[in-house]
């Protein structure tokens, strides 16, 4: 017989995905060689806790340098003088061990936190096949 349709979990994920918010940097921060600075981003409309946070490094005469996804991940070859947190309305990058050539720009985004769609898919149809009493 023919598999029931599954629920989609996509649904979780729609107010993310259609939400409109601004986010807020200091125009500026400072540090001493050595030292450890951090950098804040604050979402305007509503808790960033809802949101995965990237921070972007722009190095002159280069594109942007992801520095930090998912949060607090670091993609390899950053090194772990730099660390990201969240909380509140607001995310933090920090810079430790200041040297010469981090005084650069730095950018933060956000992004919902939905799997790719070929994983929900897979999903969803997994899920009918198990329903079915198939799999």
């Amino acid at each position: 017989h023919r598999a029931r349709r599954g629920h989609h979990p996509i649904s979780l994920f729609l107010a993310c995905s259609w939400a409109q918010s601004v986010l807020t940097q200091p125009a500026s921060v400072s540090g001493s060689l050595g030292q450890r600075v951090t950098i804040s981003c604050t979402e305007s409309s509503s808790n960033i806790g809802g949101y995965y946070v990237g921070w972007y490094q722009q190095l002159p005469g280069t594109g942007p340098r992801t520095v930090i996804y998912y949060d607090n991940n670091r993609p390899s070859g950053v090194p772990d003088q730099f660390s990201g947190s969240k909380s509140g309305n607001s995310a933090t990058l920090t810079i430790s061990g200041l040297q010469a050539e981090d005084e650069t720009d730095y950018y933060c985004s956000t992004s919902c936190p939905q799997p790719p769609l070929s994983s929900l898919l897979l999903n969803t149809i997994r899920w009918s096949l198990r329903e079915s009493g198939r799999e």
